[in-house]
């Protein structure tokens, strides 16, 4: 197939996922789901499961073998630009509101699930083995297990915390907090687990570590002062801040590539290092970076469906899905439904942060595919934890719905507590970090 032809299907696979992304998209709003819900589905059905079903091999034909590797090299930048923006909207400084509950919600909703996770792979190396992977309780693979249970996205909760009207209370504040908290430990942990993997180069592996930690220092204690000290001068324009960002977000994913880690690490540490005005995520920037990078994104959902076959799993596979399912829902709710009573929480705010620290959306895709393509997990599992992802994404609307009705017929119990809790929830504590597009 000459490159005219290649051209002109991947032109015609762009406008087609975009089209079928837009659509469905729009269905999940009007259901009351995030945008991403709706695109990761459209996603799923363009892939083997839904599409390759019917007759004429239809996803075969729409995306042809030569057009897919420009599909996911087009993927892969808006992944990194979005990386980029999530370590950029990332403001600890909202922790200090409230030091006590954030990074103790952040350390028990994230420790357990990992915790699980382990516990999972480790105990259950049969289940593992039926869906061909070939090595189940190597440490790379107990700790991905671990990782892909324990993530929260973060763009996704903010975005609820948004749209449903919570962002500045307590409850939205400190759930925003502790996601960015557990968004910079989770990939640590998953940087850890793909060193060493067949992703990684031929190099030892104590000297990928120190190369990633000097890249690190690098970026914090070179590039970000001498960033401050550019875009503060007297005359720098405001408007150079965005080429800055995606020159920043671009040299940081080939720098981790380098490395033989995957670009998302580079991009995340370099959103992290990047400075904004009074130490605050710029508005414009991050405007700009998630309209970037958001246009093109869909294809990642495409990339993620066509490795998804949901027809290829069996008996087995449910049952571990099941298991799994379980493990990420109660890893995540009951630690930080717990530790935020305990640290003096109302039942309706503990429960409200519970539910949100509880949706993956994206960021768990993101981290699949490094998975995946680090050899750590192959399709069927990897088919199993993207279901586990979409199912934990969509149920937290309705949970934030019945918390809403419950906490509400509960004050028309007590007419005069309702009073107290409603002052409380409306009273701004902070305003939430921007929000990342899905």
């Amino acid at each position: 197939m000459n490159l005219d032809v290649v051209t002109a299907d991947v032109i015609g696979d762009v406008a087609l996922v975009l089209g079928a992304s837009w659509a469905l998209g729009a269905v999940a709003r009007r259901l009351g789901q995030p945008t991403v819900v709706g695109q990761i589905i459209a996603g799923i059905l363009l892939g083997p499961s839904a599409l390759g079903k019917l007759p004429g091999h239809l996803t075969a034909r729409l995306f042809p073998h030569e057009a897919t590797p420009f599909i996911s090299v087009i993927a892969q930048i808006a992944v990194v630009i979005f990386m980029f923006t999530v370590g950029y909207e990332i403001d600890l400084r909202s922790v200090r509101g409230y030091a006590r509950s954030a990074p103790l919600i952040a350390l028990g909703a994230l420790a357990v699930p990992l915790a699980l996770g382990s516990g999972v792979a480790l105990g259950d190396h049969g289940a593992f083995a039926d869906l061909g992977e070939p090595h189940p309780s190597g440490s790379s693979f107990v700790l991905f297990i671990a990782v892909a249970i324990s993530v929260t996205a973060l763009p996704v909760l903010a975005a609820i915390v948004r749209e449903r009207g919570i962002a500045g209370t307590t409850a939205g504040v400190i759930a925003t907090a502790a996601a960015g908290i557990m968004d910079v430990c989770a990939w640590l942990v998953l940087a850890t687990a793909l060193i060493g993997t067949k992703s990684a180069l031929s190099r030892p592996l104590f000297v990928t570590v120190l190369l990633l930690i000097l890249f690190a220092l690098v970026m914090f204690l070179v590039v970000r002062p001498l960033l401050m000290w550019w875009l503060r001068r007297p005359g720098a324009l405001p408007s150079s801040q965005v080429p800055l960002a995606l020159l920043l977000a671009m040299t940081g994913g080939w720098a981790t590539a380098s490395l033989g880690l995957h670009p998302i690490f580079g991009a995340f540490i370099a959103g992290l290092a990047m400075p904004g005005p009074e130490d605050t995520p710029d508005a414009d920037v991050l405007r700009a970076m998630e309209h970037a990078g958001g246009l093109l994104l869909p294809l990642f959902f495409v990339v993620t469906g066509l490795t998804t076959n949901i027809g290829s799993l069996n008996g087995t596979a449910f049952a571990l899905l099941a298991v799994i399912v379980a493990c990420a829902i109660f890893g995540k709710i009951v630690p930080a439904f717990a530790i935020a009573r305990v640290t003096g929480l109302s039942t309706r705010q503990s429960a409200t942060i519970a539910a949100l620290v509880n949706t993956r959306g994206l960021t768990e895709l993101i981290a699949l595919n490094v998975g995946l393509s680090a050899g750590i997990i192959h399709p069927r599992l990897f088919t199993i934890l993207v279901l586990m992802a979409v199912i934990t994404t969509i149920m937290t609307g309705p949970l934030i719905s019945w918390i809403g009705r419950t906490g509400r017929t509960q004050a028309d119990l007590r007419p005069e507590a309702s009073t107290t809790l409603d002052a409380e929830i409306m009273q701004p504590q902070g305003l939430c970090a921007h929000v990342a597009w899905l």
